[in-house]
């Protein structure tokens, strides 16, 4: 009967003793939590670096000339290359010799067909033309042609009119035959010591050149036959045309 309670009586200091240790480790975990934890040591966060001064801004570098390129900065600087000037022109050469001025010449006859005619100065221009025109018509009906350019010799002139041959040279006058038809006849282009001139420009002007013919003549005291052509180089329809182009002979005695 009494068994039991025996056994419980030698349990007892072994129980007690466990009780006492609880509570001794119950007491230091108290302690522990009562106790604020260490904070961890902790690396200071570096220093943020100050933000980097922006670079001062370069000095402007002054522009260098083309010719002052790779020299030296103390080096004087290079003269500047004059322009290049255009030359004047050249004087006029001196006046040649009477001779290489306006060198006479002797005309040689050569064959023509040729219709006369009379005009007032006004209408010249389309007289001569509409005379040329005429004789260049017979000689294509006759089969023939021209064999050189058209002239107008001018065989007597006043003030106000003039008389005139309009001639298209030929290679040879037909044997026998004196004229080509009833207004054109077979004849011979002038021949002698002459002095040839040149106009150049509307036949309207053509007096100017006949006036500049006229002085020099008498600068040099020289004489004409009162007789004279024009020879006509090229063809224009009208009297105000730029681009005629006159060759001019005064037969001199």
């Amino acid at each position: 009967m009494f068994g039991k309670p025996v056994a419980s009586l030698r349990l007892l200091p072994a129980l007690l003793c466990a009780i006492v240790i609880a509570a001794f480790a119950a007491g230091d975990a108290a302690k522990a939590q009562s106790q604020p934890a260490t904070p961890a040591a902790q690396t200071p966060a570096a220093a943020p670096a100050p933000s980097a001064a922006p670079p001062a801004p370069a000095p402007a570098t002054p522009a260098v000339p083309p010719a002052a390129a790779g020299a030296s900065p103390n080096a004087p600087a290079a003269p500047a290359t004059p322009q290049a000037q255009t030359p004047a022109a050249p004087l006029p050469a001196p006046p040649q010799s009477d001779a290489a001025e306006t060198p006479t010449i002797q005309l040689a006859a050569r064959p023509a067909a040729y219709i006369e005619g009379k005009a007032n100065w006004d209408e010249g221009f389309s007289a001569i033309n509409n005379a040329i025109a005429a004789v260049d018509a017979e000689l294509a009906k006759a089969g023939m042609r021209p064999a050189g350019r058209p002239l107008a010799v001018f065989t007597e002139t006043d003030d106000t009119s003039f008389r005139f041959r309009a001639m298209v040279p030929i290679d040879a006058i037909p044997d026998g035959k004196t004229s080509l038809s009833d207004t054109v006849k077979f004849g011979q282009t002038p021949a002698g010591k002459a002095m040839k001139f040149e106009h150049r420009g509307s036949y309207e002007d053509i007096d100017s050149t006949y006036e500049a013919i006229t002085a020099f003549l008498d600068e040099k005291g020289l004489e004409s036959q009162n007789l004279f052509y024009e020879e006509y180089l090229n063809d224009v329809k009208s009297p105000d045309d730029p681009t005629l182009e006159v060759d001019i002979y005064v037969l001199l005695k």
